[in-house]
């Protein structure tokens, strides 16, 4: 099982005090984003919110918590408080905030009482001093009886700079590894200033007709290969109440997200690193996304949640898009599949609660995932996995599927490889004839990883019919795997010349400057006018040596 030890050696800031006084506010402020939800409405962050910081050359981590209350009376503001008190015992660095226009409250009071228990020490922050008067008032918070009082704003950033000032120089001396990470970075900036002012010359190693091409591609192609030294981030993803937070608990192995029946109780984007094996991964749960028309009529905070999860997405390397299995595969779990697919994520697809479906044969997994995958024909390269976070059952199988499919979305094949394969399909199943004539297809290259890019140079690019897209699409992925990722296939219009078929490597008769490009993103047509998606031709489950589908029970 995972555990979830503090990946960084960083100390931790906690931000903490009753509600509606601007926590929020102030988070963002410190980490430089807008990453947590901010409404003018007490008890709208719920779970613990984790940033990064760094202010005058020292980094430590801010925690946004939801507002202390003594006796929330609500079974979700329950444990609201329990994740403030968590945030509290780990902190290294307290921040109380309060609100200067209102003044000392009874519930600052029971805050305070609580913070004298903590060990870290605690700075006062009297927020909402927008102007000298309100900064004047706001030295009435001294009667808490912590000396360290600073009035800010935190919406205009007004004496914030000043706090920040206070919170470096009261965290504990820098780590051993702290300290080697600047030697590393100042070693790395030392090497970029030489390169910029000439005194090394760059280094290439890579495949030379992959660098032909994309010298040749143009500014329309993604042509770059990405850096894989980076952590795995991993998006879970679904609709409301599916066991999104009850999953990311289980797999961390403990309260890390507030679970309850209520839909919507997660709210913001939570990032978490957990060790898994050899791997640094950034965990993302995220808020049930909604369908467009619920969220349109909706509270500001459920709206902002969608957007949040959606942009989660956005930045995640794999998305596990979580299934109520025993509600089966819904238009709005097809839709939010769609976006993954289109948005060129990796995708898992689990099945949770698999538990409570009754009556089960060693026979029904494989029926439930014919019948998805008929269902929506265009998630056939992603893996199916059944769990229950509830009770464990193979939540761990669903990380590694993710770590897998992180994998294979950086997959790199080189040239000579890739025209091999594709030489036989053309040779095997020539392409049909469009309006101009049979397209001819050249040769292709791998332009870009992540998700794997492929360019093929032929004759009447634009005449290549969808159909033959996902052929050679699933070529690619018999011949190479691709589990779980969608591929982009590009096609540029090249005209015969000297040049050789996939198999060789053409050199001369370039078409017209200004050709166009005929570009897929593997795409048939739309399965639901709500579905734009990336189709796949072959099921991105594990295959047995003689190329059938395993999927992962």
């Amino acid at each position: 099982m995972a555990h979830n030890p503090r990946v960084t050696p960083l100390p931790i800031i906690a931000i903490v005090g009753r509600p509606n006084v601007g926590k929020s506010t102030l988070f963002n402020r410190i980490v430089g984003r807008r990453t947590a939800i901010v409404e003018d409405r007490a008890r709208t962050t719920r779970d613990r919110i984790y940033g990064d910081a760094d202010w005058n050359g020292r980094r430590f981590i801010v925690v946004d918590t939801g507002g202390l209350e003594i006796h929330p009376g609500d079974p979700i503001e329950e444990k609201v408080q329990e994740q403030a008190r968590l945030a509290i015992g780990e902190a290294d660095l307290i921040v109380f905030v309060v609100d200067s226009i209102v003044g000392p409250t009874p519930a600052d009071l029971e805050a305070a009482d609580l913070l004298r228990t903590a060990k870290a020490p605690v700075l006062v922050a009297a927020n909402k001093s927008d102007n000298d008067k309100r900064e004047l008032e706001a030295a009435e918070f001294y009667s808490l009886g912590w000396e360290e009082t600073y009035a800010i704003s935190a919406a205009h950033g007004r004496g914030v700079a000043d706090l920040l000032d206070a919170i470096v120089w009261a965290l504990p001396p820098e780590s051993d590894a702290e300290i080697a990470r600047k030697k590393r970075v100042a070693e790395a900036d030392e090497w970029a200033r030489d390169m910029a002012a000439g005194r090394l010359s760059h280094i290439l190693d890579g495949d030379s007709d992959a660098i032909e091409m994309a010298a040749e591609g143009g500014s329309d192609l993604p042509l770059a290969f990405e850096d894989e030294e980076q952590s795995v981030s991993i998006a879970l993803v679904g609709r409301p109440n599916v066991g999104k937070s009850s999953l990311l608990n289980a797999l961390l192995g403990e309260d890390r997200a507030i679970v309850s029946d209520i839909p919507g109780t997660t709210r913001d984007a939570i990032d978490t690193h957990l060790t898994w094996g050899r791997s640094d991964i950034v965990l993302i749960d995220t808020a049930g996304i909604k369908r467009p028309g619920k969220v349109a009529g909706g509270q500001a905070a459920e709206r902002y949640s969608t957007l949040r999860a959606l942009k989660a997405i956005e930045r995640a390397d794999v998305a596990i898009l979580v299934i109520d299995a025993f509600e089966g595969l819904t238009a709005q779990d097809a839709h939010v599949a769609g976006f993954v697919a289109e948005e060129g994520r990796g995708l898992v697809l689990a099945l949770n609660k698999w538990d409570l479906l009754a009556e089960k044969t060693d026979r029904t997994f494989d029926e439930f995932v014919d019948s998805m995958r008929a269902e929506v024909p265009f998630l056939d390269f992603a893996p199916f996995v059944s769990i229950s976070a509830k009770t464990g059952q193979r939540v761990g199988r669903v990380l590694e599927l993710a770590v897998d499919v992180w994998g294979e979305r950086r997959k790199r094949i080189s040239t000579p490889e890739l025209n091999r394969v594709i030489g036989a399909a053309t040779l095997r199943q020539a392409p049909p004839a469009g309006k101009l004539g049979p397209p001819k297809i050249f040769y292709a290259t791998q332009v870009a990883v992540a998700p794997p890019t492929f360019v093929f140079f032929a004759r009447h690019a634009s005449q290549v019919h969808f159909s033959y897209k996902r052929f050679l699409e699933n070529q690619l992925r018999a011949e190479f795997g691709f589990d779980g990722t969608p591929l982009r296939l590009f096609f540029r219009e090249r005209a015969s010349g000297r040049s050789a078929g996939p198999g060789g490597r053409g050199r001369g008769g370039h078409g017209p400057s200004g050709a166009r490009v005929a570009r897929t993103d593997s795409s048939a047509p739309r399965p639901s006018p709500t579905v734009r998606s990336v189709r796949a031709g072959t099921s991105a489950s594990k295959r047995s040596p003689g190329g059938k589908r395993n999927p992962q029970r």
